[in-house]
């Protein structure tokens, strides 16, 4: 009885291994089977037929429907392979997306969360923006980056890139040990793809990295990437007018990465992260996108809404799909404190914002 229980699980599996293949060995069948029963039929109606070897209008005008309805059938079974491939392959990128770029939960640590990506790459869903927050006891981390490059071929940049920040954002406690660890992670991902195909010599990617504390403090380090706008009524600021450090790759960072504070994420304010896609945007007259205005109109939506507006009026302002990757990932601070007192870019008191409550 035990060996016929043991036996059980292994013969279903041997089934649906034998039924995979039989579906495959009938695909097969169907992909190159039925093109050459077509064209043998042709061939053979064109040699035996009579009718074929007349030259009278009627035996032409019967010989040329035979032959265009197997030119169609041809056409048609082309058609449906291609398609039943592209179906596959948009399954795989999605599959891939959904891996590298992990969708989002609406809220981390009190923040209201949305992110979207949109690829340059006709047929592509994920290309060269990378972005991600984690909930960490260090506060709500967050990560905008850009590959050189887009499509495809940036994408293995952009997961060595996430993969390390994933395991860094937990493991170090200020943003400059995260900082260190993704450039030896960039690094290595550079040595080794060099040794493999040699391609990746000039490669470097901008990062922006934030930690949102639980007063709203925030703390930045940017390597070449564009400064996020903060959304405070209908007022919309960059976040800093300093110049970031330079990207990861060409330069070595600096020793001293001091100088983090940004001020405060005030309750009910919106930061909105982007990569340079968004602003070098250009319309048919070669005017860039005006990501401030769009933002400013949108300031008072929700995440959601704001991610809605800037996309729907890039493919408005490019008259389809712009012509590099675009990330956008806008954060909202839904905490509540009792009081907000204190100018922008100082500490509160400590007695006017009490530790919140974080909600996950």
């Amino acid at each position: 009885m035990k060996c016929l229980r043991a036996a059980v699980p292994r013969v279903g599996r041997a089934v649906r291994l034998a039924v995979r293949r039989g579906h495959r060995k009938s695909r097969r069948v169907l992909t190159f089977g039925l093109p050459t029963v077509w064209g043998a039929a042709a061939i053979t109606y064109k040699l035996t037929c009579p009718l074929a070897q007349q030259n009278g209008l009627g035996a032409r005008v019967a010989s040329s429907a035979v032959f265009f309805a197997v030119g169609t059938g041809l056409i048609v079974h082309v058609r449906r392979a291609l398609l039943r491939e592209l179906r596959q392959a948009r399954q795989v990128a999605g599959a891939a997306q959904r891996a590298l770029l992990r969708p989002l939960p609406p809220r981390i640590g009190g923040l209201t969360v949305a992110a979207a990506q949109m690829s340059a790459d006709r047929g592509a869903t994920i290309g060269g923006d990378l972005y991600e927050a984690v909930a960490t006891e260090h506060g709500v981390r967050v990560v905008m980056g850009d590959v050189r490059g887009h499509g495809l071929a940036a994408i293995g940049t952009a997961a060595a890139v996430l993969g390390s920040f994933r395991e860094a954002v937990h493991d170090e406690p200020d943003l400059a040990g995260v900082l260190r660890r993704l450039d030896r992670a960039f690094a290595r991902h550079l040595r080794e793809r060099t040794e493999r195909d040699g391609t990746a010599a000039e490669e470097f990617v901008t990062v922006l990295l934030l930690e949102i504390g639980g007063d709203g403090e925030l703390r930045a380090l940017n390597c070449g990437h564009p400064w996020p706008y903060l959304l405070s009524g209908s007022r919309v600021e960059s976040l800093s007018s300093a110049d970031p450090l330079p990207p990861l790759g060409p330069f070595p960072l600096p020793c001293d990465l001091s100088g983090l504070h940004r001020g405060h994420l005030l309750p009910d304010e919106t930061l909105v992260l982007h990569t340079d896609g968004a602003e070098d945007a250009r319309d048919a007259h070669g005017r860039f996108f005006s990501l401030p205005e769009v933002l400013r109109e949108a300031s008072r939506s929700a995440p959601n809404g704001v991610l809605g507006a800037v996309f729907d009026s890039l493919r408005n302002h490019t008259g389809g799909t712009p012509t590099d990757d675009v990330a956008l990932l806008v954060l909202r601070n839904e905490r509540q404190h009792p009081s907000t007192s204190g100018a922008r870019g100082t500490a509160p008191p400590a007695t006017m914002h009490p530790q919140p409550t974080t909600h996950l």
